[in-house]
């Protein structure tokens, strides 16, 4: 009997000391470092900055048999500072008539004037010394580089749409994506009022 209780005994002892003991946690319950965040912030901002077509607009394109394609060299560098602009019938921009895009898609005229795709890129030319304010206001208010006081963001830039259709941590996201490409040095020309068309 005294073999039996001193058997349960050990088997209570070890089983509460096992209990007490902190288990090593598998990888799966572990909390991902901020290396492991920052890697998946930046690969679903890639993803959201894909969805919504940035680089329709931001990214000059390379003519083919099938159509313009994004040139991959200069991705969201925005319209080239040495493009060149066709010429512009300005009869045609007058309201309800016509929108005009540049042969790239990285430039736009219309009853607004001339507008550029912006460089998008971690460059000084570009998003470089952008914070996160400045692109939330760029995106959720339409503020032109994010700066109050300035002017606002002109057509085809859809803006309003953008602050329908993403949350604060998109926008956290997106940005992230874009201050992680590659830096491409492209200063893009300034907005031409209509009047000076």
């Amino acid at each position: 009997m005294r073999t039996i209780l001193k058997s349960k005994f050990v088997i209570l002892f070890f089983t509460a000391l096992a209990a007490c003991t902190p288990k090593p946690e598998s990888p799966a319950n572990q909390e991902p470092t901020t290396e492991a965040l920052q890697t998946q912030l930046i690969e679903r901002g890639e993803y959201l900055t894909l969805a919504a077509g940035c680089d329709h607009c931001h990214t000059p394109k390379t003519m083919t048999p099938e159509g313009p394609v994004p040139n991959m060299e200069r991705w969201l560098s925005g319209f080239p500072e040495d493009g060149q602009m066709p010429q512009i019938d300005r009869a045609a921009l007058e309201p309800g008539y016509w929108t005009l895009f540049h042969p790239e898609l990285t430039a736009a005229v219309g009853p607004w004037g001339l507008t550029y795709a912006a460089n998008l890129t971690p460059d000084e030319t570009g998003m470089g010394n952008w914070t996160f304010d400045n692109f939330r206001k760029a995106m959720q208010e339409g503020k032109h580089k994010g700066l109050d006081g300035g002017r606002s963001i002109l057509p085809p830039m859809p803006w309003q749409a953008y602050n329908e259709a993403f949350s604060l941590e998109d926008l956290e996201a997106i940005f992230a994506y874009l201050q992680s490409i590659e830096p491409i040095k492209n200063l893009v020309p300034p907005y031409v009022p209509a009047t000076a068309l």
